[in-house]
């Protein structure tokens, strides 16, 4: 949008409903110009430097990045390095048909491999756009978004930075939402998808939410999700704290969490049988908490994704199996 906004989901099914019609086009002598932006990763860089402190140094920190062979392969290990960080870099060798092959933060296990190997104190992969991240501690441990929310969060609601509630998904460790209540942390769910995030925290005056593929808003520093920009954040929290990741995740108890994909023919409903339906209120009547169980179509496959989770994962993985039988069942 002209906001710098993703469309809502009403405006972009008006455009493409406008698409499937006729209309005509302007001569092209009509059309609109081109026009090149000179110097523009270097005032993106200036813009990401903007969103942290000025004084932040990253000096004697040794940071491992995983660009994906995408977006963030140059403009990642130049503006850490101007920041006064050691890096060696991964995925930063595109060809146009690499992006995320094996790497970048949908594959974390390249970026694990590497902080190993190099020593380095962190890890940060980015996605092949560049708008999602996860971190790697230096034992190898990934930091999901889910993570990274807990370490902002916290942080922000103590010096005053954080203003409405912290917005997540129906995905969003349950673990996480303990935590936000025992912090005194205000927690909402939206829809899986950043958009759906982006529209909760407008609506409820907040200016942090994600999910935990990474996809993070930092509202109060930029309109959309941004890799980059989101990486600063934490790297902020990291220098003023003087501890390491896995320091600041001390007080996150990440609850046991399964998705089972339950496929079903054309024309099919199974998410709406009566025994479905019986099943899971069972299952969430025994999870009351200690977890959560839900099932959810898939808005782009025919299958029914069936969740839960729970502080023990013997009792999840009996919840889970019961309810998937029952989705099973009802799809065949």
């Amino acid at each position: 949008s002209a906001e710098g906004e993703k469309l809502p989901d009403e405006v972009e099914l008006a455009i493409e409903e406008e698409l499937d019609h006729a209309f005509l086009t302007v001569p092209s002598s009509e059309l609109g110009k081109a026009a090149r932006v000179d110097g523009a990763a270097m005032r993106y860089g200036e813009f990401c430097k903007s969103t942290i402190p000025a004084d932040l140094e990253l000096k004697g920190l040794k940071i491992a990045l995983d660009c994906a062979h995408g977006a963030t392969y140059d403009i990642a290990p130049r503006l850490f390095r101007e920041l006064g960080a050691q890096v060696s870099a991964i995925g930063v060798e595109p060809d146009g048909l690499n992006i995320n092959r094996g790497v970048g933060s949908t594959d974390m296990a390249a970026l694990r491999r590497h902080v190993l190997a190099t020593g380095a104190d962190l890890g940060i992969a980015f996605d092949g756009d560049g708008d999602r991240l996860q971190f790697v501690a230096a034992d190898g441990e990934v930091a999901d978004g889910d993570d990274l929310l807990y370490v902002l969060a916290r942080d922000w609601k103590a010096r005053g930075r954080l203003a409405g509630p912290v917005v997540g998904t129906l995905m969003t460790n349950f673990g996480l939402e303990q935590a936000f209540a025992a912090e005194g942390i205000a927690f909402l769910r939206a829809q899986v998808g950043d958009r759906y995030v982006h529209r909760a925290l407008v609506d409820n005056g907040g200016v942090l939410g994600g999910e935990a593929s990474g996809h993070l808003l930092c509202l109060d520093r930029a309109t959309t999700g941004d890799g980059i920009v989101s990486a600063l954040q934490v790297l902020e929290v990291l220098r003023r704290r003087r501890t390491g990741l896995r320091g600041l995740l001390e007080g996150l108890r990440r609850y046991p969490q399964k998705t089972v994909n339950v496929r079903f023919a054309a024309g099919a409903r199974p998410a709406e049988a009566d025994g479905v339906q019986r099943e899971l209120a069972a299952a969430q009547a025994e999870l009351a908490g200690r977890g959560r169980a839900f099932i959810r179509p898939s808005g782009t496959e025919p299958v029914v994704r069936v969740t839960a989770e729970a502080d023990d994962a013997a009792l999840m993985e009996q919840v889970l199996e019961r309810l998937a039988t029952a989705v099973r069942q009802a799809a065949a």
